[in-house]
């Protein structure tokens, strides 16, 4: 037997090329860890979020990446260890009933889909974030959620580092080229192809870092403080950990923060600036307010017409056009063509939604049926409504939007329920998560970060954070 697996792996490297034979050695690899322990699974889906669509296979038409294959692998190491201890049970947490809702609710806007395969290849994302969740919320303890998040930030950072390089060298199309005041760069898209999904990415794990930052510096400024009297050396070891993590967490931020400007995305940035006083909201009043003053200072600027060409154009260009009934009468030029082009499939989902108010057109079949509602003068779907609410409206209908809702208030609670009964380093990953979800939210607004396995990313997150609050005696777990 082994004298034949040596003979086919030799003919293996002799015939075929070598990334096929990393692949099939990677894949094994990943198979056998996972099988073995599951939530290595998970740190490898970490990376495959930001960097598995290098990598794709097609089944059925429909790609399949790295991150996908992670999902399954987990998922069947998970249930298989259940079955050979003949206990299979399915964990009572926080979440669930939310979910499992907005999946069936998906489920019904079947019924008057066009492509039934598109609506289940969509339902089958929220199903993965579904196992997803359940798997870490109920196995992980505060070692894996620790590991996990160090390596969220990890991946992170690798993906800044990458959209840095490719602003400075201009690395990309010639259509992401920025004309700024100091010289031409390139927008930073990292492995997203687009800069927009890359600077939401970015916004996904930006608030971890603040979050972890304002409250490793809290506790090491205690450590520093309450032992003066004792022992010197403790003194000196919370001194190194003060300046340690707090640098460290203060560069990731930074580091974060800068590379989503790359990206030069509205929603981004306006999504970072929301999940940054959020934050601030919840640890620290004054903090609050002088950022509130902050905002409101901008804003006043901004009316008045005093701040900088550059920021105007970007930030508060789009107000005129939205009084106007028609986009097709709009004369189109390279500077407002994002925002045209967004309220076009703006349009175009409300008129879908008001066709199929109560279960809508199937989910996932905007980027089908948008011919059907598309203005003349923008005949090219880009696949979604740029705005999930209104996008989850035309495709789910009012039940689908409501259901949406509900989740994601169910969600918001627990986060902001962790916020309160969490303390250290577990209160820094509540604030970083509660930031994300905020981040989320706005950028939503103006498009769609359920893709490139973004909503797995935020699985992992609502996963580790309900780990953290069912293993704190303080935290009650409120099932809905």
């Amino acid at each position: 037997m082994w004298a034949g697996v040596l003979a086919a792996a030799g003919a293996a490297i002799a015939l075929l090329p070598l990334s096929v034979i990393l692949a099939l050695v990677g894949g094994a690899a990943l198979t056998l860890l996972t099988l073995v322990k599951p939530e290595y699974g998970v740190y490898v889906l970490v990376f495959a979020i930001p960097f598995g669509s290098l990598q794709q296979v097609q089944i059925s038409g429909f790609n399949v990446d790295v991150s996908e294959v992670c999902v399954a692998l987990v998922v069947v190491s998970w249930l298989a260890s259940m079955v050979v201890r003949r206990s299979v049970v399915v964990p009572h947490l926080p979440l669930a009933l939310p979910l499992i809702g907005f999946t069936v609710v998906l489920i019904l806007s079947w019924l008057s889909t066009l492509s039934l395969a598109v609506s289940v290849k969509e339902t089958l994302k929220w199903v993965q974030v579904l196992l997803l969740y359940l798997f870490i919320g109920s196995t992980f303890d505060a070692a894996r959620v620790r590991r996990t998040i160090g390596l969220v930030l990890a991946a992170g950072v690798l993906s800044a580092l990458l959209g840095v390089y490719q602003f400075f060298g201009r690395v990309g199309p010639d259509g992401f080229l920025w004309h700024t005041p100091i010289g031409l760069f390139m927008r930073a898209h990292g492995t997203f192809e687009q800069p927009n999904p890359f600077g939401g990415y970015l916004g996904l794990v930006a608030p971890l870092a603040y979050g972890l930052w304002l409250v490793s510096f809290t506790a090491t400024k205690e450590e520093v403080v309450l032992p003066l009297s004792r022992h010197a050396i403790v003194v000196m070891t919370g001194i190194w950990r003060l300046l340690t993590k707090t640098t460290l967490y203060a560069v990731i931020t930074g580091l974060l923060a800068v590379a989503i400007v790359m990206t030069w995305s509205r929603g981004a940035i306006l999504g970072f600036l929301a999940a940054f006083v959020a934050i601030n909201v919840l640890r620290s009043r004054r903090m609050a307010v002088a950022f509130l003053a902050v905002m409101f200072l901008l804003a006043g600027l901004g009316v008045l017409q005093l701040l900088p060409d550059v920021v105007m154009q970007r930030f508060l260009d789009f107000l005129p056009f939205l009084s106007i009934p028609d986009v097709s009468a709009v004369e189109v030029d390279p500077i407002n063509f994002a925002i045209v082009q967004r309220l076009a499939h703006w349009t175009a989902g409300w008129k879908m939604f008001e066709a199929h108010f109560w279960t809508g057109i199937g989910i996932g079949n905007y980027g089908l049926v948008y011919p059907l509602y598309a203005s003349p003068a923008w005949p090219d779907s880009m696949g979604h409504a740029h705005n999930y609410y209104l996008n989850v409206a035309a495709e789910a209908g009012l039940i689908g939007l409501v259901a949406y809702l509900v989740l994601w208030a169910a969600v918001f609670r627990q986060a902001w329920r962790a916020t309160r009964c969490l303390s250290g380093y577990a209160l820094g990953v509540a604030l970083g998560v509660f930031g994300v979800l905020v981040h989320l939210s706005v950028h939503n607004l103006v498009d769609n970060l359920y893709v490139h396995g973004m909503y797995l990313h935020v699985a992992i997150l609502l996963g580790c954070l309900t780990a953290l609050m069912s293993r704190k005696p303080t935290c009650e777990l409120i099932s809905n």
